[in-house]
């Protein structure tokens, strides 16, 4: 048996950016061409991760790995919430990646991460406890165990920070080499150690204060930094040969950045996967996990750290507090002086917050504190909320108390996200994670308010707002003067303030752009987010096809909200929208103002948008044409570092659906006059072609689903897109014929045209 262990450890991470009012990610105009971050990481990264491609040396494929089967990962929380619902399949194989691990180690590789990656020893004792019994909530309620270990945002640590998660029941975590100060034998002297000096080949006990201690792994520094800025994974064999020489008795442990596959270098999963192939057939080297190996190798060596210290700033904690001189890079001459108002004004509002749940929370809660710890059973599973309820509420409370109870625990978990590191990370305050931080701080001053803090919500924000006039954002082409922190608080995060009219209008243009074919009030209206639902029920009879332009449509708005003891009912009245111009619908509840369509934030205007373009994707070629006019009307201008439209170009429907009509059909004929003329005036724009790689994996699956697949019929797709020069992205279909291993003439005849590797 070998004695050179090697564990390569992924943290796979995305700040929180749901909206705090719909629990939903809603469309980011930097993250195009995809719809948001969340899906243009996952499609880049973290999916191919779990299906990772080995190939032949006629770069065909022979094999599909999940990768996550065989390194150390851990996935933020907020993450993996957006996974469950929008990701299920990549979901699931990262959580039978820690089964498969559990089976072949004895431990997974599944490690746990701060809920909301906060700095740790910027936090306050308080935030500390909670945000630690929160990630160590989340990961049992979805991996089915308790975790290990757990990951330190940044790697920022401190004893205080160590303490949590010592007393939380973590037995290790994992830092930067240079974030050891001195090490020692027990009961010996100390000894001095730099990034150099340290063996990184065996974990560290540090002894806390309390009588605690946790085991410490150091990473290599230098083999870390040659996969994320070296480019080590454009070349498996280099990436191979520098890990296997790296290997020496004990255990040689990387930590990379889970963008870095993929997202950063395209195919770098492919090199992960190459290698994990090369070290599970070496006998020289056995790949492990922390926990496995700690269990095999407890740590006797004691080891003190630099206080504060992280693995991204040179200057401890500095560059989520002070303009320390770290930043991405990429803008010379900028300064980061916005770093110190934007997290006082956040502390700031923090400690009143904290306040006031200290002097509301005892009359509602058994105790308060223990209510808070284990409110993160209820954010992993709503389901868990009535015996949450049982347990921590206090007895006795009428509906109207009980309301204020579950307000005063969602107002500490949204003041708890706008300390998300991003905000501080990069190079400028005029950005999206700023404005996500400050979104989520507005939602925690509206559930104050609404729980009867002194001044109410009004008084925290404008004390909010002034805090942050001390911040200015750098020149930029759309700012050349800058913005001050409170310019961008009113401008960029409160128009995204949800209100009940918001609600109902987001709601019916979405009812509206998912069915553009069918008359606005025929039918009621059901929409649900993640944390609130809507139903309409219309009062007139349903309408009939050609309803007046501009007549309105009067109904019931029932708002639910997931952590709301009742629903709340309002009158309503709706213009719908017309074809030439959507954004011109209003609506208005209980005989208040009017709202606009064209006042919603552009992320929700940009959603309907987005909902218009995929009903239209599947509707036929002459309701397309129809459409085109209110396509254009939708049309948003960029937001953001937007380059491209969200979904790119997706309005371009009309090319894909004809060739897909011409590649699904039996005829023989090369395709129709239009199909050829598009093609010979505009070949296959980028988005176009994403679009009808779409729609052929559709019909493509659904051949695969029959009982006995109609492989000719495959076959022929595949040829057709080839004759077409598609060049669709088979990732589904690779994966599903994966699965069903063909084994007839035929059947490999068709998997060899969907590039595998068959006799």
């Amino acid at each position: 048996m070998t004695d050179r262990h090697l564990c390569i450890h992924g943290h796979f991470y995305q700040p929180p950016r749901e909206d705090p009012w719909l629990g939903a990610v809603l469309p980011e105009g930097s993250a195009a061409p995809r719809r948001d971050w969340n899906a243009r990481i996952t499609r880049e990264s973290y999916a191919p991760l779990s299906r990772a491609r080995l190939l032949d040396a006629q770069g065909r494929i022979r094999a599909l790995v999940n990768a996550y089967e065989f390194i150390s990962f851990n996935f933020g929380p907020t993450l993996l919430a957006w996974m469950a619902r929008e990701a299920p399949e990549t979901y699931e194989l990262v959580l039978e990646a820690d089964r498969a691990s559990r089976a072949r180690l004895g431990f997974g590789n599944a490690m746990a991460q701060i809920r909301h990656h906060t700095i740790m020893p910027l936090a306050s004792a308080q935030d500390k406890r909670v945000e630690t019994a929160w990630a160590v909530q989340d990961f049992e309620s979805r991996y089915g165990r308790s975790p290990d270990g757990l990951w330190l945002p940044e790697a920022a640590a401190d004893t205080a920070s160590l303490e949590a998660l010592a007393e939380a029941g973590i037995a290790y975590t994992v830092l930067a080499p240079r974030q050891a100060a001195a090490v020692a034998d027990p009961g010996g002297p100390w000894q001095p150690v730099s990034e150099a000096t340290l063996d990184i080949t065996r974990p560290y006990r540090a002894e806390l204060p309390s009588g605690r201690s946790i085991a410490v792994f150091f990473y290599h520094g230098a083999l870390s930094q040659a996969v994320a800025f070296e480019r080590l994974l454009t070349d498996g064999g280099a990436f191979w040969s520098r890990l296997r020489a790296a290997a020496a008795p004990g255990l040689v442990c990387l930590a990379t950045d889970g963008e870095t596959y993929g997202h950063h270098f395209t195919f770098g999963e492919m090199a992960l996967a190459w290698c994990l192939e090369q070290a599970q057939a070496d006998p020289s080297v056995r790949l492990t996990n922390f926990a496995a190996h700690l269990a095999a190798h407890p740590p006797v060596r004691l080891v003190r750290l630099h206080e504060p210290s992280s693995w991204s700033c040179a200057h401890g904690v500095e560059r989520w507090r002070a303009d320390c001189g770290c930043h991405t890079g990429d803008h010379p001459g900028w300064n980061q002086a916005w770093r110190a108002p934007l997290r006082e004004a956040l502390c700031a509002l923090k400690e009143r917050l904290d306040a006031h749940y200290a002097q509301a929370a005892p009359a509602l809660l058994r105790d308060p504190d223990a209510g808070l710890r284990d409110y993160g059973q209820v954010i992993a599973d709503p389901a868990r909320r009535d015996a949450f309820a049982a347990a921590h509420l206090a007895p006795g409370l009428d509906p109207a108390a009980r309301q204020r109870a579950w307000d005063l625990l969602a107002m500490q978990r949204h003041a708890l996200a706008s300390f998300a590191s991003c905000a501080w990370f990069f190079d400028d305050l005029d950005r999206i994670e700023p404005v996500n931080a400050l979104t989520n701080a507005l939602r925690a001053c509206e559930l104050a308010g609404r729980t009867e803090v002194p001044g109410g919500a009004q008084g925290l924000e404008a004390g909010l707002e002034q805090a942050l006039a001390q911040a200015r954002s750098n020149p930029c082409p759309r700012h050349p003067q800058g913005r001050t922190g409170d310019a961008i608080l009113r401008q960029e995060a409160r128009p995204r303030h949800g209100t009940p009219a918001s609600l109902a209008l987001h709601a019916l243009l979405l009812a509206w752009a998912q069915s553009p074919d069918l008359p606005p009030g025929s039918s009621p209206v059901d929409h649900a987010w993640p944390d609130v639902r809507l139903a309409v029920r219309w009062d007139a009879p349903a309408a009939a096809p050609g309803t007046a332009p501009g007549a309105a449509l009067a109904g019931t708005a029932r708002i639910t909200h997931t952590h709301g003891e009742a629903a709340a009912e309002h009158a309503l009245l709706w213009e719908p929208p017309t074809p030439a111009d959507p954004w011109a619908s209003r609506l208005r509840l209980d005989g208040g103002p009017w709202l606009v369509a064209r006042d919603l934030p552009w992320n929700k205007r940009q959603d309907i948008a987005l909902a218009f373009a995929a009903a239209s994707a599947d509707a036929q070629c002459a309701a397309l044409a129809a459409r085109a006019a209110t396509a254009r009307a939708l049309t948003l201008p960029p937001a953001e570092a937007q380059a491209t439209q969200n979904q790119a170009d997706s309005w371009q429907h009309l090319l894909p659906a004809l060739a897909q009509q011409w590649i699904a059909s039996d005829a023989d004929a090369p395709g129709d006059e239009t199909l050829r003329a598009m093609l010979a005036a505009s070949p296959w724009p980028p988005a176009a072609r994403e679009e009808l790689s779409r729609t052929l994996n559709q019909t493509a699956l659904a051949l695969l689903a029959a009982p006995e697949p109609d492989w000719p019929a495959l076959g022929r797709l595949a040829a057709r897109a080839q004759a077409l020069d598609a060049q669709p992205d088979w990732w589904p279909t690779q994966n599903r014929i994966w699965a069903l291993a063909p084994g007839t003439p035929e059947a490999r005849a068709a998997a060899r045209q969907f590039g595998f590797a068959m006799p």
